[in-house]
């Protein structure tokens, strides 16, 4: 029993402190005080003492506590008229008996306070008026509420002590069969509420180890995460970024060199170095959401952000390529916040990418609208008319997908379908997605 109280007590420390908390807590609201008022309990009322589980269903420690010590004191009044003895009491007037037995009950309100205390009085109350229902209880709580083996003991022995006292207070036909029942109902509540209590607290390290397993694994798939980030930045900037960069640079030589004679072909050059240098700043910035630490140069402090002054940049640039778009903007965008200007221009742009892509040739009409509720985000083109969408490099899919988890972030709703023979992209974000992070 020694070796398994001292892994008990190993088990139970952590536990045990936030559940001495827990029912200190309750116990206090019950009494309308609290730790530092005027009658709150003091620390040291609770130090080394477990509570029990936490109660729900609309009662309270003190209710259930009022239930059982109600309970125990009927019991006990009942049981004068019919128990063989009375204690040291036995020959006095059944009513004081009973009287008796019940302030012996009545102590165990006070149990979870100071059980110690408690079982050591409704102990001699058992000498002195034979109560065994109240000290069964308090044996149960001593042993639910102390982990060292030494109390325990401590407190078996002066129960056995009771008992025996008791047998020899009442009347001498007693024999060992008496004897062995007497203690067995005195250490039996003792040890079943000591193995209660290893029980809980064995549960409580199991689920302390669960939750803690959780965040370690929570933790690895973060930093698994963070590593997954800094690769794919650094593959972005040694691929993709070396590759643009290439193209600007050789837009900018067929710029200045001698094909610049040709007008169309000087222009077409310029827009291939502008585009490859916005390329290039938007790719920083995606570096720098992908990895924090990275290093790269910050975004030039006159680069155009992505916002809804840039739409109609958007719209122009698809009709110098050849492309009928038409915009119509209601009310003020410019007002609201950046988290939902990019959000606009990203729809808008991925909207004109994918009719340049799918449809050649087809007339597309931009509408943002803002409303008392939110604003509204449509793109839509019509059925192809020419050709030319091999011209532009196919796409991985994940367009849409990205505008739908962008506008959803930002509370909104976003639809993408076949609208008469073209396409058509309707976004919704209302008004509180003001408080939403960028």
């Amino acid at each position: 029993m020694t070796d398994r109280g001292g892994r008990a007590g190993r088990a139970g420390r952590e536990g045990r402190e936030g559940r001495e908390a827990l029912q200190e807590r309750e116990l206090l609201q019950a009494d309308g005080t609290d730790r530092n008022g005027g009658t709150g309990e003091p620390q040291s009322a609770v130090e080394g003492r477990g509570t029990g589980p936490a109660v729900g269903g609309g009662w309270s420690v003190r209710r259930k506590d009022a239930l059982l010590t109600g309970v125990v004191v009927a019991i006990g009044v009942a049981d004068t008229w019919f128990k063989p003895s009375n204690g040291l009491l036995t020959g006095l007037p059944t009513p004081v008996v009973a009287v008796a037995s019940g302030l012996v009950g009545s102590l165990l309100w006070w149990r979870r306070r100071n059980p110690g205390a408690v079982a050591l009085a409704v102990m001699a109350g058992y000498v002195v008026a034979f109560t065994p229902v109240a000290l069964a209880v308090a044996m149960y709580t001593v042993g639910e509420t102390y982990r060292r083996i030494r109390t325990l003991v401590l407190h078996g022995a002066a129960g056995c002590t009771a008992g025996v006292l008791a047998l020899w207070a009442g009347p001498p036909d007693w024999d060992l069969r008496d004897a062995g029942f007497t203690l067995a109902f005195i250490l039996g509540p003792l040890v079943f509420g000591y193995a209660v209590a290893i029980r809980r607290d064995l549960a409580l390290e199991a689920r302390a180890t669960v939750d803690a397993l959780e965040r370690e694994q929570h933790l690895l798939v973060e930093r698994a995460q963070v590593g997954e980030r800094a690769r794919i930045a650094r593959e972005l900037h040694d691929v993709v970024a070396h590759r643009v960069g290439n193209i600007v640079l050789t837009a900018g030589a067929l710029e200045v060199g001698d094909p610049a004679r040709d007008p169309a072909v000087a222009r077409a050059a310029g827009l291939i170095r502008n585009e490859g240098h916005q390329a290039l700043e938007e790719l920083r910035e995606v570096l720098g959401v992908l990895n924090p630490g990275h290093r790269g140069g910050p975004v030039p402090s006159g680069s155009p952000r992505p916002d809804v002054s840039r739409l109609q940049a958007l719209v122009d640039h698809a009709g110098r390529l050849g492309r009928r778009t038409a915009l119509r903007v209601e009310g003020h965008p410019e007002a609201l916040p950046d988290a939902v200007q990019r959000a606009i221009h990203r729809i808008v742009q991925e909207g004109l990418t994918n009719a340049a892509k799918h449809a050649p040739g087809a007339e597309v009409g931009v509408l943002v609208e803002c409303r008392v509720d939110g604003v509204v985000v449509r793109v839509t083109n019509g059925p192809a008319s020419g050709s030319g969408a091999g011209d532009l490099p196919p796409g991985g899919g994940n367009g849409l997908i990205g505008l739908r988890e962008r506008v959803g972030l930002l509370d909104g709703t976003f639809s993408a379908s076949p609208c008469d023979g073209g396409y058509r992209i309707d976004a919704f974000i209302p008004h509180r997605a003001a408080a939403a992070p960028p």
